[in-house]
């Protein structure tokens, strides 16, 4: 494989690499399955946490949840109405979850940043947006000296919802309903390591009840806050 080189020089072989390391190790593994989609690698795993685990980790992110904001620092009243926070790593549970996340899609923990819980009441969304830096955003210089790109997404269900709440793949044409303890995880990047549009995503408004989920991103390198 020749290297690819873009974002301003940083060469996507490395998140190459990752991508064919974590694709392989999610296709042997027969608790998870690789959802149809021609242009996105996208897996799900069904009951990847317990009713309890799930209720636990509700319980943190209604105890430190604030008004989201964007990636940018900005808030938004119309792209982003969710409430979010960080969870503690130290926390026992969080750990756990963290470490079990990293051990199914075989990403060093270093790689990950910290858990990030939300909470969608109704009405409630996020609208289309990427996972990965654009490289022409006025923090992609900094995000090079913290980890670099984002290669994967891992985000669970923690909630059944009523009604609406889907995450929804518009470039794709298909939704992923909200199913509790579900863990959903998706690449970021083309098998040659470049962006992937496809990967655009919303999650749509919530109808009735409540949805939360918690969202691990993983780096190209090690993550240092």
């Amino acid at each position: 494989m020749s290297e690819i080189v873009d974002d301003g020089g940083v060469a996507s072989i490395v998140r190459a690499q990752i991508g064919e390391a974590v694709r392989a190790r999610l296709d042997r593994n027969p608790m998870v399955s690789r959802i149809d989609a021609p242009h996105l690698e996208i897996y799900g795993r069904h009951e990847f946490l317990s009713p309890e685990e799930c209720a636990g980790l509700r319980e943190l992110i209604d105890a430190g949840a604030q008004p989201s904001a964007l990636f940018s620092g900005s808030a938004n009243a119309d792209y982003r109405t969710s409430a979010s926070c960080n969870l503690s790593p130290w926390s026992p549970l969080v750990s756990a979850v963290s470490d079990r996340i990293c051990a199914l899609m075989g990403i060093a923990p270093e790689h990950g940043e910290t858990l990030q819980g939300q909470r969608y009441q109704p009405g409630q969304e996020y609208k289309a947006h990427w996972d990965y830096f654009p490289v022409t955003a006025n923090y992609w210089p900094r995000m090079l000296k913290t980890g670099g790109q984002r290669s994967w997404t891992a985000m669970i269900y923690l909630s059944p919802v009523e009604g609406g709440g889907e995450t929804h793949f518009p470039h794709c044409e298909f939704m992923v309903p909200p199913v509790q303890g579900m863990l959903l995880m998706w690449n970021n990047m083309e098998r040659d390591g470049s962006p992937n549009s496809f990967s655009l995503h919303a999650a749509r408004p919530v109808e009735k009840g409540s949805k939360y989920v918690v969202t691990k991103w993983f780096r190209e390198r090690v993550w240092t806050p």
